[in-house]
């Protein structure tokens, strides 16, 4: 008996940590931010610099996406504009 409580204690706390998560909102292009830096650094060897090595404080890439794209944006959605907007044929975002 004591066992079942337990298991059910666990699985509803699992349910309610991992629902949150299942109910986001989720992005059309989830990936394209590190589709397009990628096509990038292959195709013109241009990126890689950590992130350590900028002034600080930096604005962030999340930041910086609902700045441009509003608050519903997500960081992919970045990546797929830069990916449209760079004129490169290197980069783009399927």
């Amino acid at each position: 008996m004591r066992r079942s409580a337990i298991a059910l204690t666990l699985g509803l706390s699992a349910g309610i940590v991992t629902a949150p998560a299942a109910l986001a909102d989720t992005p059309d292009t989830p990936s394209c931010l590190g589709v397009v830096t990628a096509q990038r650094a292959v195709a013109h060897h241009d990126i890689g610099d950590h992130a350590s090595t900028q002034d600080e404080p930096r604005l962030g890439l999340g930041n910086v996406t609902r700045l441009l794209l509003g608050d519903d944006a997500h960081i992919g959605d970045l990546g797929a504009l830069l990916g449209e907007i760079d004129e490169d044929a290197a980069t783009s975002c399927p």
